[in-house]
This record gives structure tokens, sequence and C-alpha cells, in this order.
């Protein structure tokens, strides 16, 4: 295997790069200093969210027990794990972002398609997970202002007042976390997955004390009980669904790797926080989720819910802030940082990484998220369609950077515009990552989209759905075989880097 060479050390664009391509953010680091803490505490404010824990809980409604819940957890967040190194190292050696890294696979110019696929994609979440946030908020102030009630019924365009206030203070605290900059959002997350930790774990033991631990049972199955044949089909169905949840993150997590002192580092924190962090979460996932059913008479799996019905000033408080945190870690780690990098990306001297993440929180709210997440329609249309293309564009990026350019990169020429440079390709485009793109996104994007489709036509009333959990390996598969097999046709990756 040839070895990469050494990132070039830059704190700022070289003078010879091309300024339409470059600008102090998308520059590859000089100073890469994260630790194996830092991308733990990553992974911990990625995975103590509510939608984390409600993920995990509805796996019951499926009909699994739950050793059999445990283990699709545990495989998948295992296979997460191996794709996270995967792509971590490219921008890690390089010391470049998710979209600059794309440059050497889809061209200088046509990096900007897997970019802004992402940066859409990161929008419309970032504006549903802040609305998430917020019915959080809104918990505390009926509690401690009751008077506040008179705010909470829709007005303007879907939301109440209420709603909009506490919307608002959370678009302005994540902004403000995101305008300081990466050692501040480092700082932020480095203590907020923790924190929920405490909760959680504090959560659990006062209603497992409530309960009786001999009263917890652990089968909360809550569908039709399966054989084990029968279960085999349905546990796959749940493995991809822990993979889906994380394809985001997982796509441009070079965003993040970029700053890690070594891949070592990268590894380790990626084991601490991915199947040991996960493993040690589900496991108390389920036990509060149990515990639930003693106490108030009925499985909740939302931790939101929970503390609302402990009906205790002290925990809805500290449980309603510390998921509102937890929410705003998230948040800010998948759904802000991705499209200021992808914003940026498309034009260097105009879109700034603070621009960059303000156009996707703007966007987010123009988007009204109150309105569509309540439609099950527009989110299997809207953001089905667009989370199929993140398949594709994991398996080109993996093709392209492991088996076509052998992890061989020219750093400088991701930054020029010269005809003669490696990823110029043809007019700044790589052709056969753009049509591999296409080759593996239609079919994708047709297993989410047809079976639902055929049946609101009234065409079948046979159910396919089960398909549409396999998108992601669907594209993904497509998009690494397609690159290759049109590179080998019609080399351009590989003699770029004979060129070298």
């Amino acid at each position: 295997m040839i070895e990469p060479p050494a990132p070039r050390p830059l704190t700022e664009p070289e003078p010879d790069y091309d300024p339409r391509l470059a600008n102090e953010d998308l520059a590859p680091l000089k100073k890469q200093t994260w630790s194996s803490y830092n991308i733990f505490a990553f992974w911990m404010s990625d995975v103590h969210s509510v939608g984390g824990y409600v993920t995990a809980g509805s796996l019951f409604a499926l009909g699994l027990a739950s050793w059999q819940v445990l283990f699709a957890l545990v495989a998948g967040i295992v296979i997460v794990n191996v794709f996270c190194n995967l792509v971590a190292k490219p921008s890690q050696v390089t010391g470049v972002p998710y979209p600059v890294i794309n440059r050497a696979v889809f061209g200088v110019l046509g990096a900007n398609i897997p970019a802004i696929v992402r940066g859409v994609i990161a929008i419309a979440w970032y504006g549903v997970q802040t609305y998430l946030a917020s019915q959080a908020l809104i918990i505390v102030f009926l509690k401690f202002w009751p008077a506040t009630a008179a705010l909470n019924t829709p007005t303007f365009l879907g939301l109440s007042a209420l709603g909009y206030i506490c919307y608002a203070i959370l678009w302005v605290a994540q902004a403000a976390v995101f305008w300081r900059g990466m050692e501040s959002i480092r700082r932020f997350i480095d203590w907020a997955g923790p924190a929920v930790y405490v909760v959680m774990l504090a959560l659990a033991i006062y209603l497992v004390s409530q309960a009786g631990w001999e009263n917890i049972s652990l089968d909360l199955s809550q569908g039709e009980s399966l054989g084990f044949a029968e279960s085999i089909p349905v546990m796959l169905s749940a493995i991809a669904l822990v993979v889906s949840y994380f394809s985001g993150p997982m796509l441009n997590f070079g965003d993040f790797s970029r700053y890690a002192g070594s891949f070592e580092a990268v590894k380790r924190g990626n084991l601490l926080g991915l199947p040991i962090n996960f493993l040690f979460f589900s496991v108390l996932t389920v036990i509060t989720a149990s515990a639930t059913v003693p106490v108030f008479g009925e499985l909740i799996t939302d931790p939101i819910h929970t503390v609302e019905r402990i009906d205790t000033p002290f925990a809805i408080l500290l449980g309603g802030l510390t998921f509102v945190i937890a929410t705003v870690g998230i948040n800010i780690v998948a759904n802000f940082i991705s499209p200021a990098f992808d914003f940026s990306n498309v034009s260097p001297q105009r879109i700034s990484w603070r621009t960059g993440g303000m156009i996707a929180a703007v966007g987010s709210v123009l988007l009204t998220p109150w309105n569509w997440y309540s439609n099950p329609d527009a989110i299997h249309y809207t953001l089905g369609l667009l989370g199929a293309l993140i398949g594709p564009l994991f398996g080109i990026l993996i093709a392209g950077y492991y088996i076509c350019a052998r992890q061989r990169v020219i750093v400088d020429d991701m930054f020029t515009m010269n005809p003669e440079g490696r990823y110029w390709f043809r007019g700044g485009f790589n052709p056969n990552a753009v049509w591999a793109t296409v080759a593996a996104g239609v079919p994708a994007m047709a297993s989410v989209l047809l079976p639902k489709m055929l049946i609101d036509l009234g065409v079948t009333t046979a159910d396919y759905g089960w398909i549409s959990d396999y998108s992601w390996f669907i594209g993904c598969g497509l998009g690494f075989v397609a690159l290759i097999a049109l590179e080998r046709r019609t080399p351009r990756i590989s003699i770029s880097v004979q060129d070298g």
C-alpha cells in the first residue's frame, strides 16, 4: 500500500492557491490538536440526543425481544464505526474538510455536487432538531410560568407565539456557539455529552427506585412476538435503521477528523464514542424505558415526556434544559458545521465558514419545519429523496480515495483552477464520479419513493416499504462499484495520481 504524503502545513491559503477555491477555513490545517477524548465527546453529543433515545426505543415496536434490539443496535453501530474510520482518514491526513477532499474525486468544481446535497439535507434537519428542542423548552416555560399557556395557541404559519419565542431562543443560542468558532464548539461538546449522561443516569436511578428492580422487565416488545426465523429480516432492518440514523454525520465526519492529531487518535475516539458509548447508552435507554411501565402504567420512549410525567419542578427544569443542551449539541455538530463548509466551498471568497453556517440557520426557519415535520408524506418524499443520495456519495468517496487513488492525494492541486491540475479532469468535473452519482442515486431514490408512490396511486396494495430501509446500503454499494467500473474503463483519478 502506498502511504499518503504528509499534509502541507498551512494556517491560511497559500498565495498561489486560487481564490475561487480557497479561504482560511477550507485550506489544510497547520495544527491538528484534537485528542481521542474530543472525538469521543463529539460522538457523545451525537448519540445522547432525544432522537437517539427515541430511535433506540422505537425498535421495540418491531416485535423484537430486548436481546435482539440490543444486538441490532450494537451491530449497526459497529458498522458505523468501521465506515467512520474509512471516511475520516483522507481528511485527517490532508487536513481539509469534507467538500475539499471530494475535489480529488469529483474535480475541483464537481465537488460542489456532494457539498450542496449534504448542505441541503443539513438545513432541513437543522430546522427539525431546533423545533424538537424548542418543545422541551416550552415544557419548562409552562411549568414555571403558567401564564405563558395563553401564548401556546397556534397563531402565525402554524406555530404559537410561545413556540416562536422558544425556537428563537435556541436559534440564537446555537448561532452564538457556532459563531465563536470550532474551538468554542469543541469546548461545548466536550461537556455537553457527559452532562446528558449524568441526567440520564439520574433519571434511570430515580425511575428504578420508584418501580423497584423486581418490577423492571427488559422485554419491551410492543408488536406481535416474532419467531427466530421471522425476526431475522426485522433485525436486519433495525441494523439498517441505525446506520441510516448516523449516515449524515458519518458522511461529513472528515469535517471533524481533520482536527485530530493523528489517525490513531480518531480510531480510539471512534471506538470509545461509538460501540462502547452506544452500548452503554442503549442499555441505559432500555432500563429507563422499562421503568416507565410500572411507574406510569405505559411505555414511554421519549425522555422529554418521561421528565414531564415526573411533574417535579426540579426534574422538569434539569431534564428539560439538559435535553435542550443535548439537542443543541447534535444540531451543531451534525447540521451546522456541515453546511458551513459545504456552502463556503461553493464560493470561498463570498461565503466564509460563518456565512455558510448562517445560510443554513436562516434557511431552516424559512422551511417552517413545524409544519412539514408533522406531515409524514412531506418527510418521506423530501428527506427520503435527499437522504438516499448520502449512500452513493459515501461509496463514491471511499472508492475514489482507497481504490482509484490508492490513498494518494496531491493537496495543492485541490486548490488550483489550472487546466493542467490533476483534479481539473474535464472542465473541473470528473465525469466518472458524476455518472456514478446518477447510476447509484436513481436506484437509491427509487427504493425510497416507488413503494409508497405505487400504493398512493393505487397501482398495488403490496407493501414493499421495507426496501427503503436499505436505501443507504443500495446507494453506497452501487456508487462504490459504479465509480470503480467507470474508472477502469476510462481512468481519470488513477491517471492524475500517476502524473504526480
